[in-house]
């Protein structure tokens, strides 16, 4: 292998491969990052068998070849190079020498027949396409309403379901489930539904900037998930198994309703876990309606610990039904509060034991539904 590239393409391609490097592994080789040259390509690949990143750097390739080097060494070495071209080649079979400028290395590899094999896009047809900006969107609103451990190994992932133009994003833990669905420019070429892992997906929006394009392509066997944006490649395992009936457990009817500005809701909501953390992080909402048009009604947020104090905060609220009180998470009260962005925000109930609903208001496109925590004092 011998080949000549510039150093800012190659340090930008390796931050984002390194990210599927494994920590630690049995596998020596899965620690390693696979280079690939050949015409005018330097492609880099990495893997931890959970999810594999390929992005592809143009070069001037005067002999092709493979070989896999330690991501960690070749990335911080890298990272310390002038902006310059860069020359590799190696020296043997499993060593890469490099020079830019005054500066000389050989890093030792790995036989490149150790690397996994892995999938890729080519000229298969993408199951759909959406909009670098909207995906990221998507995943933000829904990723964190997953599980993080795998004791139920399809609450640990999100339901992706494409129906012609319609993909529904949705994640639940047990506690919480989060709902997001869109409108695509053409519809899908396959109706179907997966489950992806939460983490997986988090890492693939990382990669996407807003005016991307994700092209998403489901293999045959159902087993894996293949993302190309722009020059990178992304590969993931899917999860088997049956997620939740989740359109089932979104309530259809409330008894109170609350509407008020999502900006002081989340100020409320910072200010009351400042003490709720002393308290099994329990946030109280009081919904109180108004006697007229121009007293509408209140939202009081608050919390208490006996080791801290107390705090309340009166927001100015539009209150439909009876008065009313419920009690939630902070942690998860914020991380609702922080996922809707419209300017005001509306919030349903039943009782206090029953779960409550969070929509934007304006958008119907998501939607956002938790357990509250039940209190003898409610």
């Amino acid at each position: 292998m011998q080949l000549t590239c510039d150093q800012v393409e190659l340090q930008k391609a390796l931050s984002q491969v390194s990210r599927a490097v494994a920590k630690k592994s049995t596998l020596p080789v899965l620690t390693n990052v696979l280079l690939d040259a050949y015409e005018d390509t330097l492609q880099l690949s990495a893997t931890n068998l959970e999810i594999a990143m390929t992005i592809s750097i143009p070069a001037t390739v005067v002999q092709g070849g493979q070989l896999t080097i330690r991501a960690d060494v070749f990335s911080d070495f890298v990272n310390t190079l002038p902006k310059d071209s860069i020359s590799m080649e190696t020296t043997d079979p499993l060593t890469l020498a490099i020079s830019c400028g005054k500066v000389k290395a050989s890093i030792k590899g790995l036989s490149p027949d150790d690397f996994p094999t892995l999938p890729t896009f080519g000229d298969q047809q993408a199951t759909a396409r959406i909009p670098g900006e909207l995906f990221k969107e998507m995943v933000g609103q829904v990723s964190f309403a997953a599980a993080t451990d795998d004791s139920r190994p399809v609450l640990a992932g999100v339901y992706l379901e494409f129906q012609g133009t319609t993909v529904t994003l949705a994640a639940a833990d047990g506690f919480r489930l989060s709902v997001r669905e869109a409108e695509l420019d053409e519809p899908a070429a396959d109706n179907l539904a997966v489950i992806v892992p939460a983490r997986s997906l988090n890492e693939l929006a990382r990669s996407v900037d807003d005016s991307d394009v994700v092209e998403l392509l489901v293999t045959p066997s159902r087993s894996q998930l293949l993302a190309r944006v722009g020059r990178l490649e992304f590969l993931t395992r899917l999860i088997d198994g049956h997620f939740p009936e989740f359109r089932q457990i979104i309530p259809k009817t409330w008894n109170t309703r609350v509407i008020t500005g999502r900006d002081d809701f989340f100020t409320a909501a910072r200010r009351a876990r400042i003490f709720a953390q002393a308290n099994n992080d329990v946030v109280r909402l009081q919904l109180v309606p108004g006697d007229s048009e121009l007293d509408p009604g209140l939202l009081i947020v608050s919390a208490e610990a006996s080791e801290t104090g107390e705090n309340e905060d009166l927001l100015t609220a539009r209150v439909e039904g009876p008065k009313a009180q419920i009690a939630f998470n902070g942690r998860y009260l914020l991380e609702i509060l922080s996922a809707i962005k419209t300017p005001e925000i509306a919030f349903e109930m039943t009782t206090p034991n029953a779960a409550g609903v969070f929509r934007p208001v304006g958008d119907s496109s998501f939607v956002h539904v938790i357990m509250p925590m039940v209190l003898g004092t409610l």
